[in-house]
This record gives C-alpha cells, structure tokens and sequence, in this order.
C-alpha cells in the first residue's frame, strides 16, 4: 500500500508542478512594438528636434 500511495502522491506532484503557462503569439506583441516604436519616433523628431534624440523605444522617448 504504500508503494500506491508513493506512486499516487509522485503522480498528483509531476501533474501539479507541470503547470501551463499562457503567452501571445510572438507576431502579435513584435507587432505592437513595430506600432509604437514608430510613433515614438515621429514624437522623438517632432519634440527634440532632428540630431537631437538620444533615444527610442516602445513606451517613451528622451531627448540629449
């Protein structure tokens, strides 16, 4: 019996710490990004100013 209840207990454990774990298409976010970074960029220029931007990315941008 207690051969079953190892076996049983080593079951439920492999079965409980293989979890899935859900993520987005790659495409999907990358594609986001490409969006953002684009308009980003255009504000970048159009705020700092042309030779003025030190840098870019999906969320903000900074000026020199």
């Amino acid at each position: 019996m207690n051969r079953l209840a190892s076996f049983v207990l080593s079951l439920t454990a492999a079965a409980l710490l293989s979890a899935c774990v859900f993520a987005p298409p790659a495409g999907s976010s990358n594609a986001f990004d490409a969006d953002a970074m684009a308009k980003n960029s255009e504000r970048a220029l159009a705020t700092c100013g042309a030779g003025n931007v030190k840098d870019v990315n999906a969320k903000s941008f900074s000026c020199k």
